[in-house]
């Protein structure tokens, strides 16, 4: 059960990075893979922030939700690099 939770968080993540990035869309696996990522990078970027955001559902898609949307932003800049 936890591995469809994970699934659903990162999805729901990368579907709202990508909508408030403007972005065209990455399909339901982009965003999972979006979501995924962006709650890796998330949580290590509270973490060293010193910023804690639970263990609730909300808690989980802001740390995937902020490092998702930092993870498209670095992705575009390389791009137009």
């Amino acid at each position: 059960m936890s591995i469809l939770y994970f699934l659903l968080v990162g999805l729901i993540a990368g579907w709202l990075a990508g909508q408030i990035m403007k972005g065209s869309g990455y399909g339901v696996v982009g965003d999972i893979v979006i979501g995924i990522i962006g709650a890796i990078i998330g949580g290590w970027l509270f973490g060293a922030l010193g910023v804690a955001a639970g263990g609730s559902l909300i808690g989980s898609l802001l740390t995937a939700l902020v490092g998702a949307i930092v993870l498209i932003f670095v992705v575009r800049l390389f791009k137009r690099a």
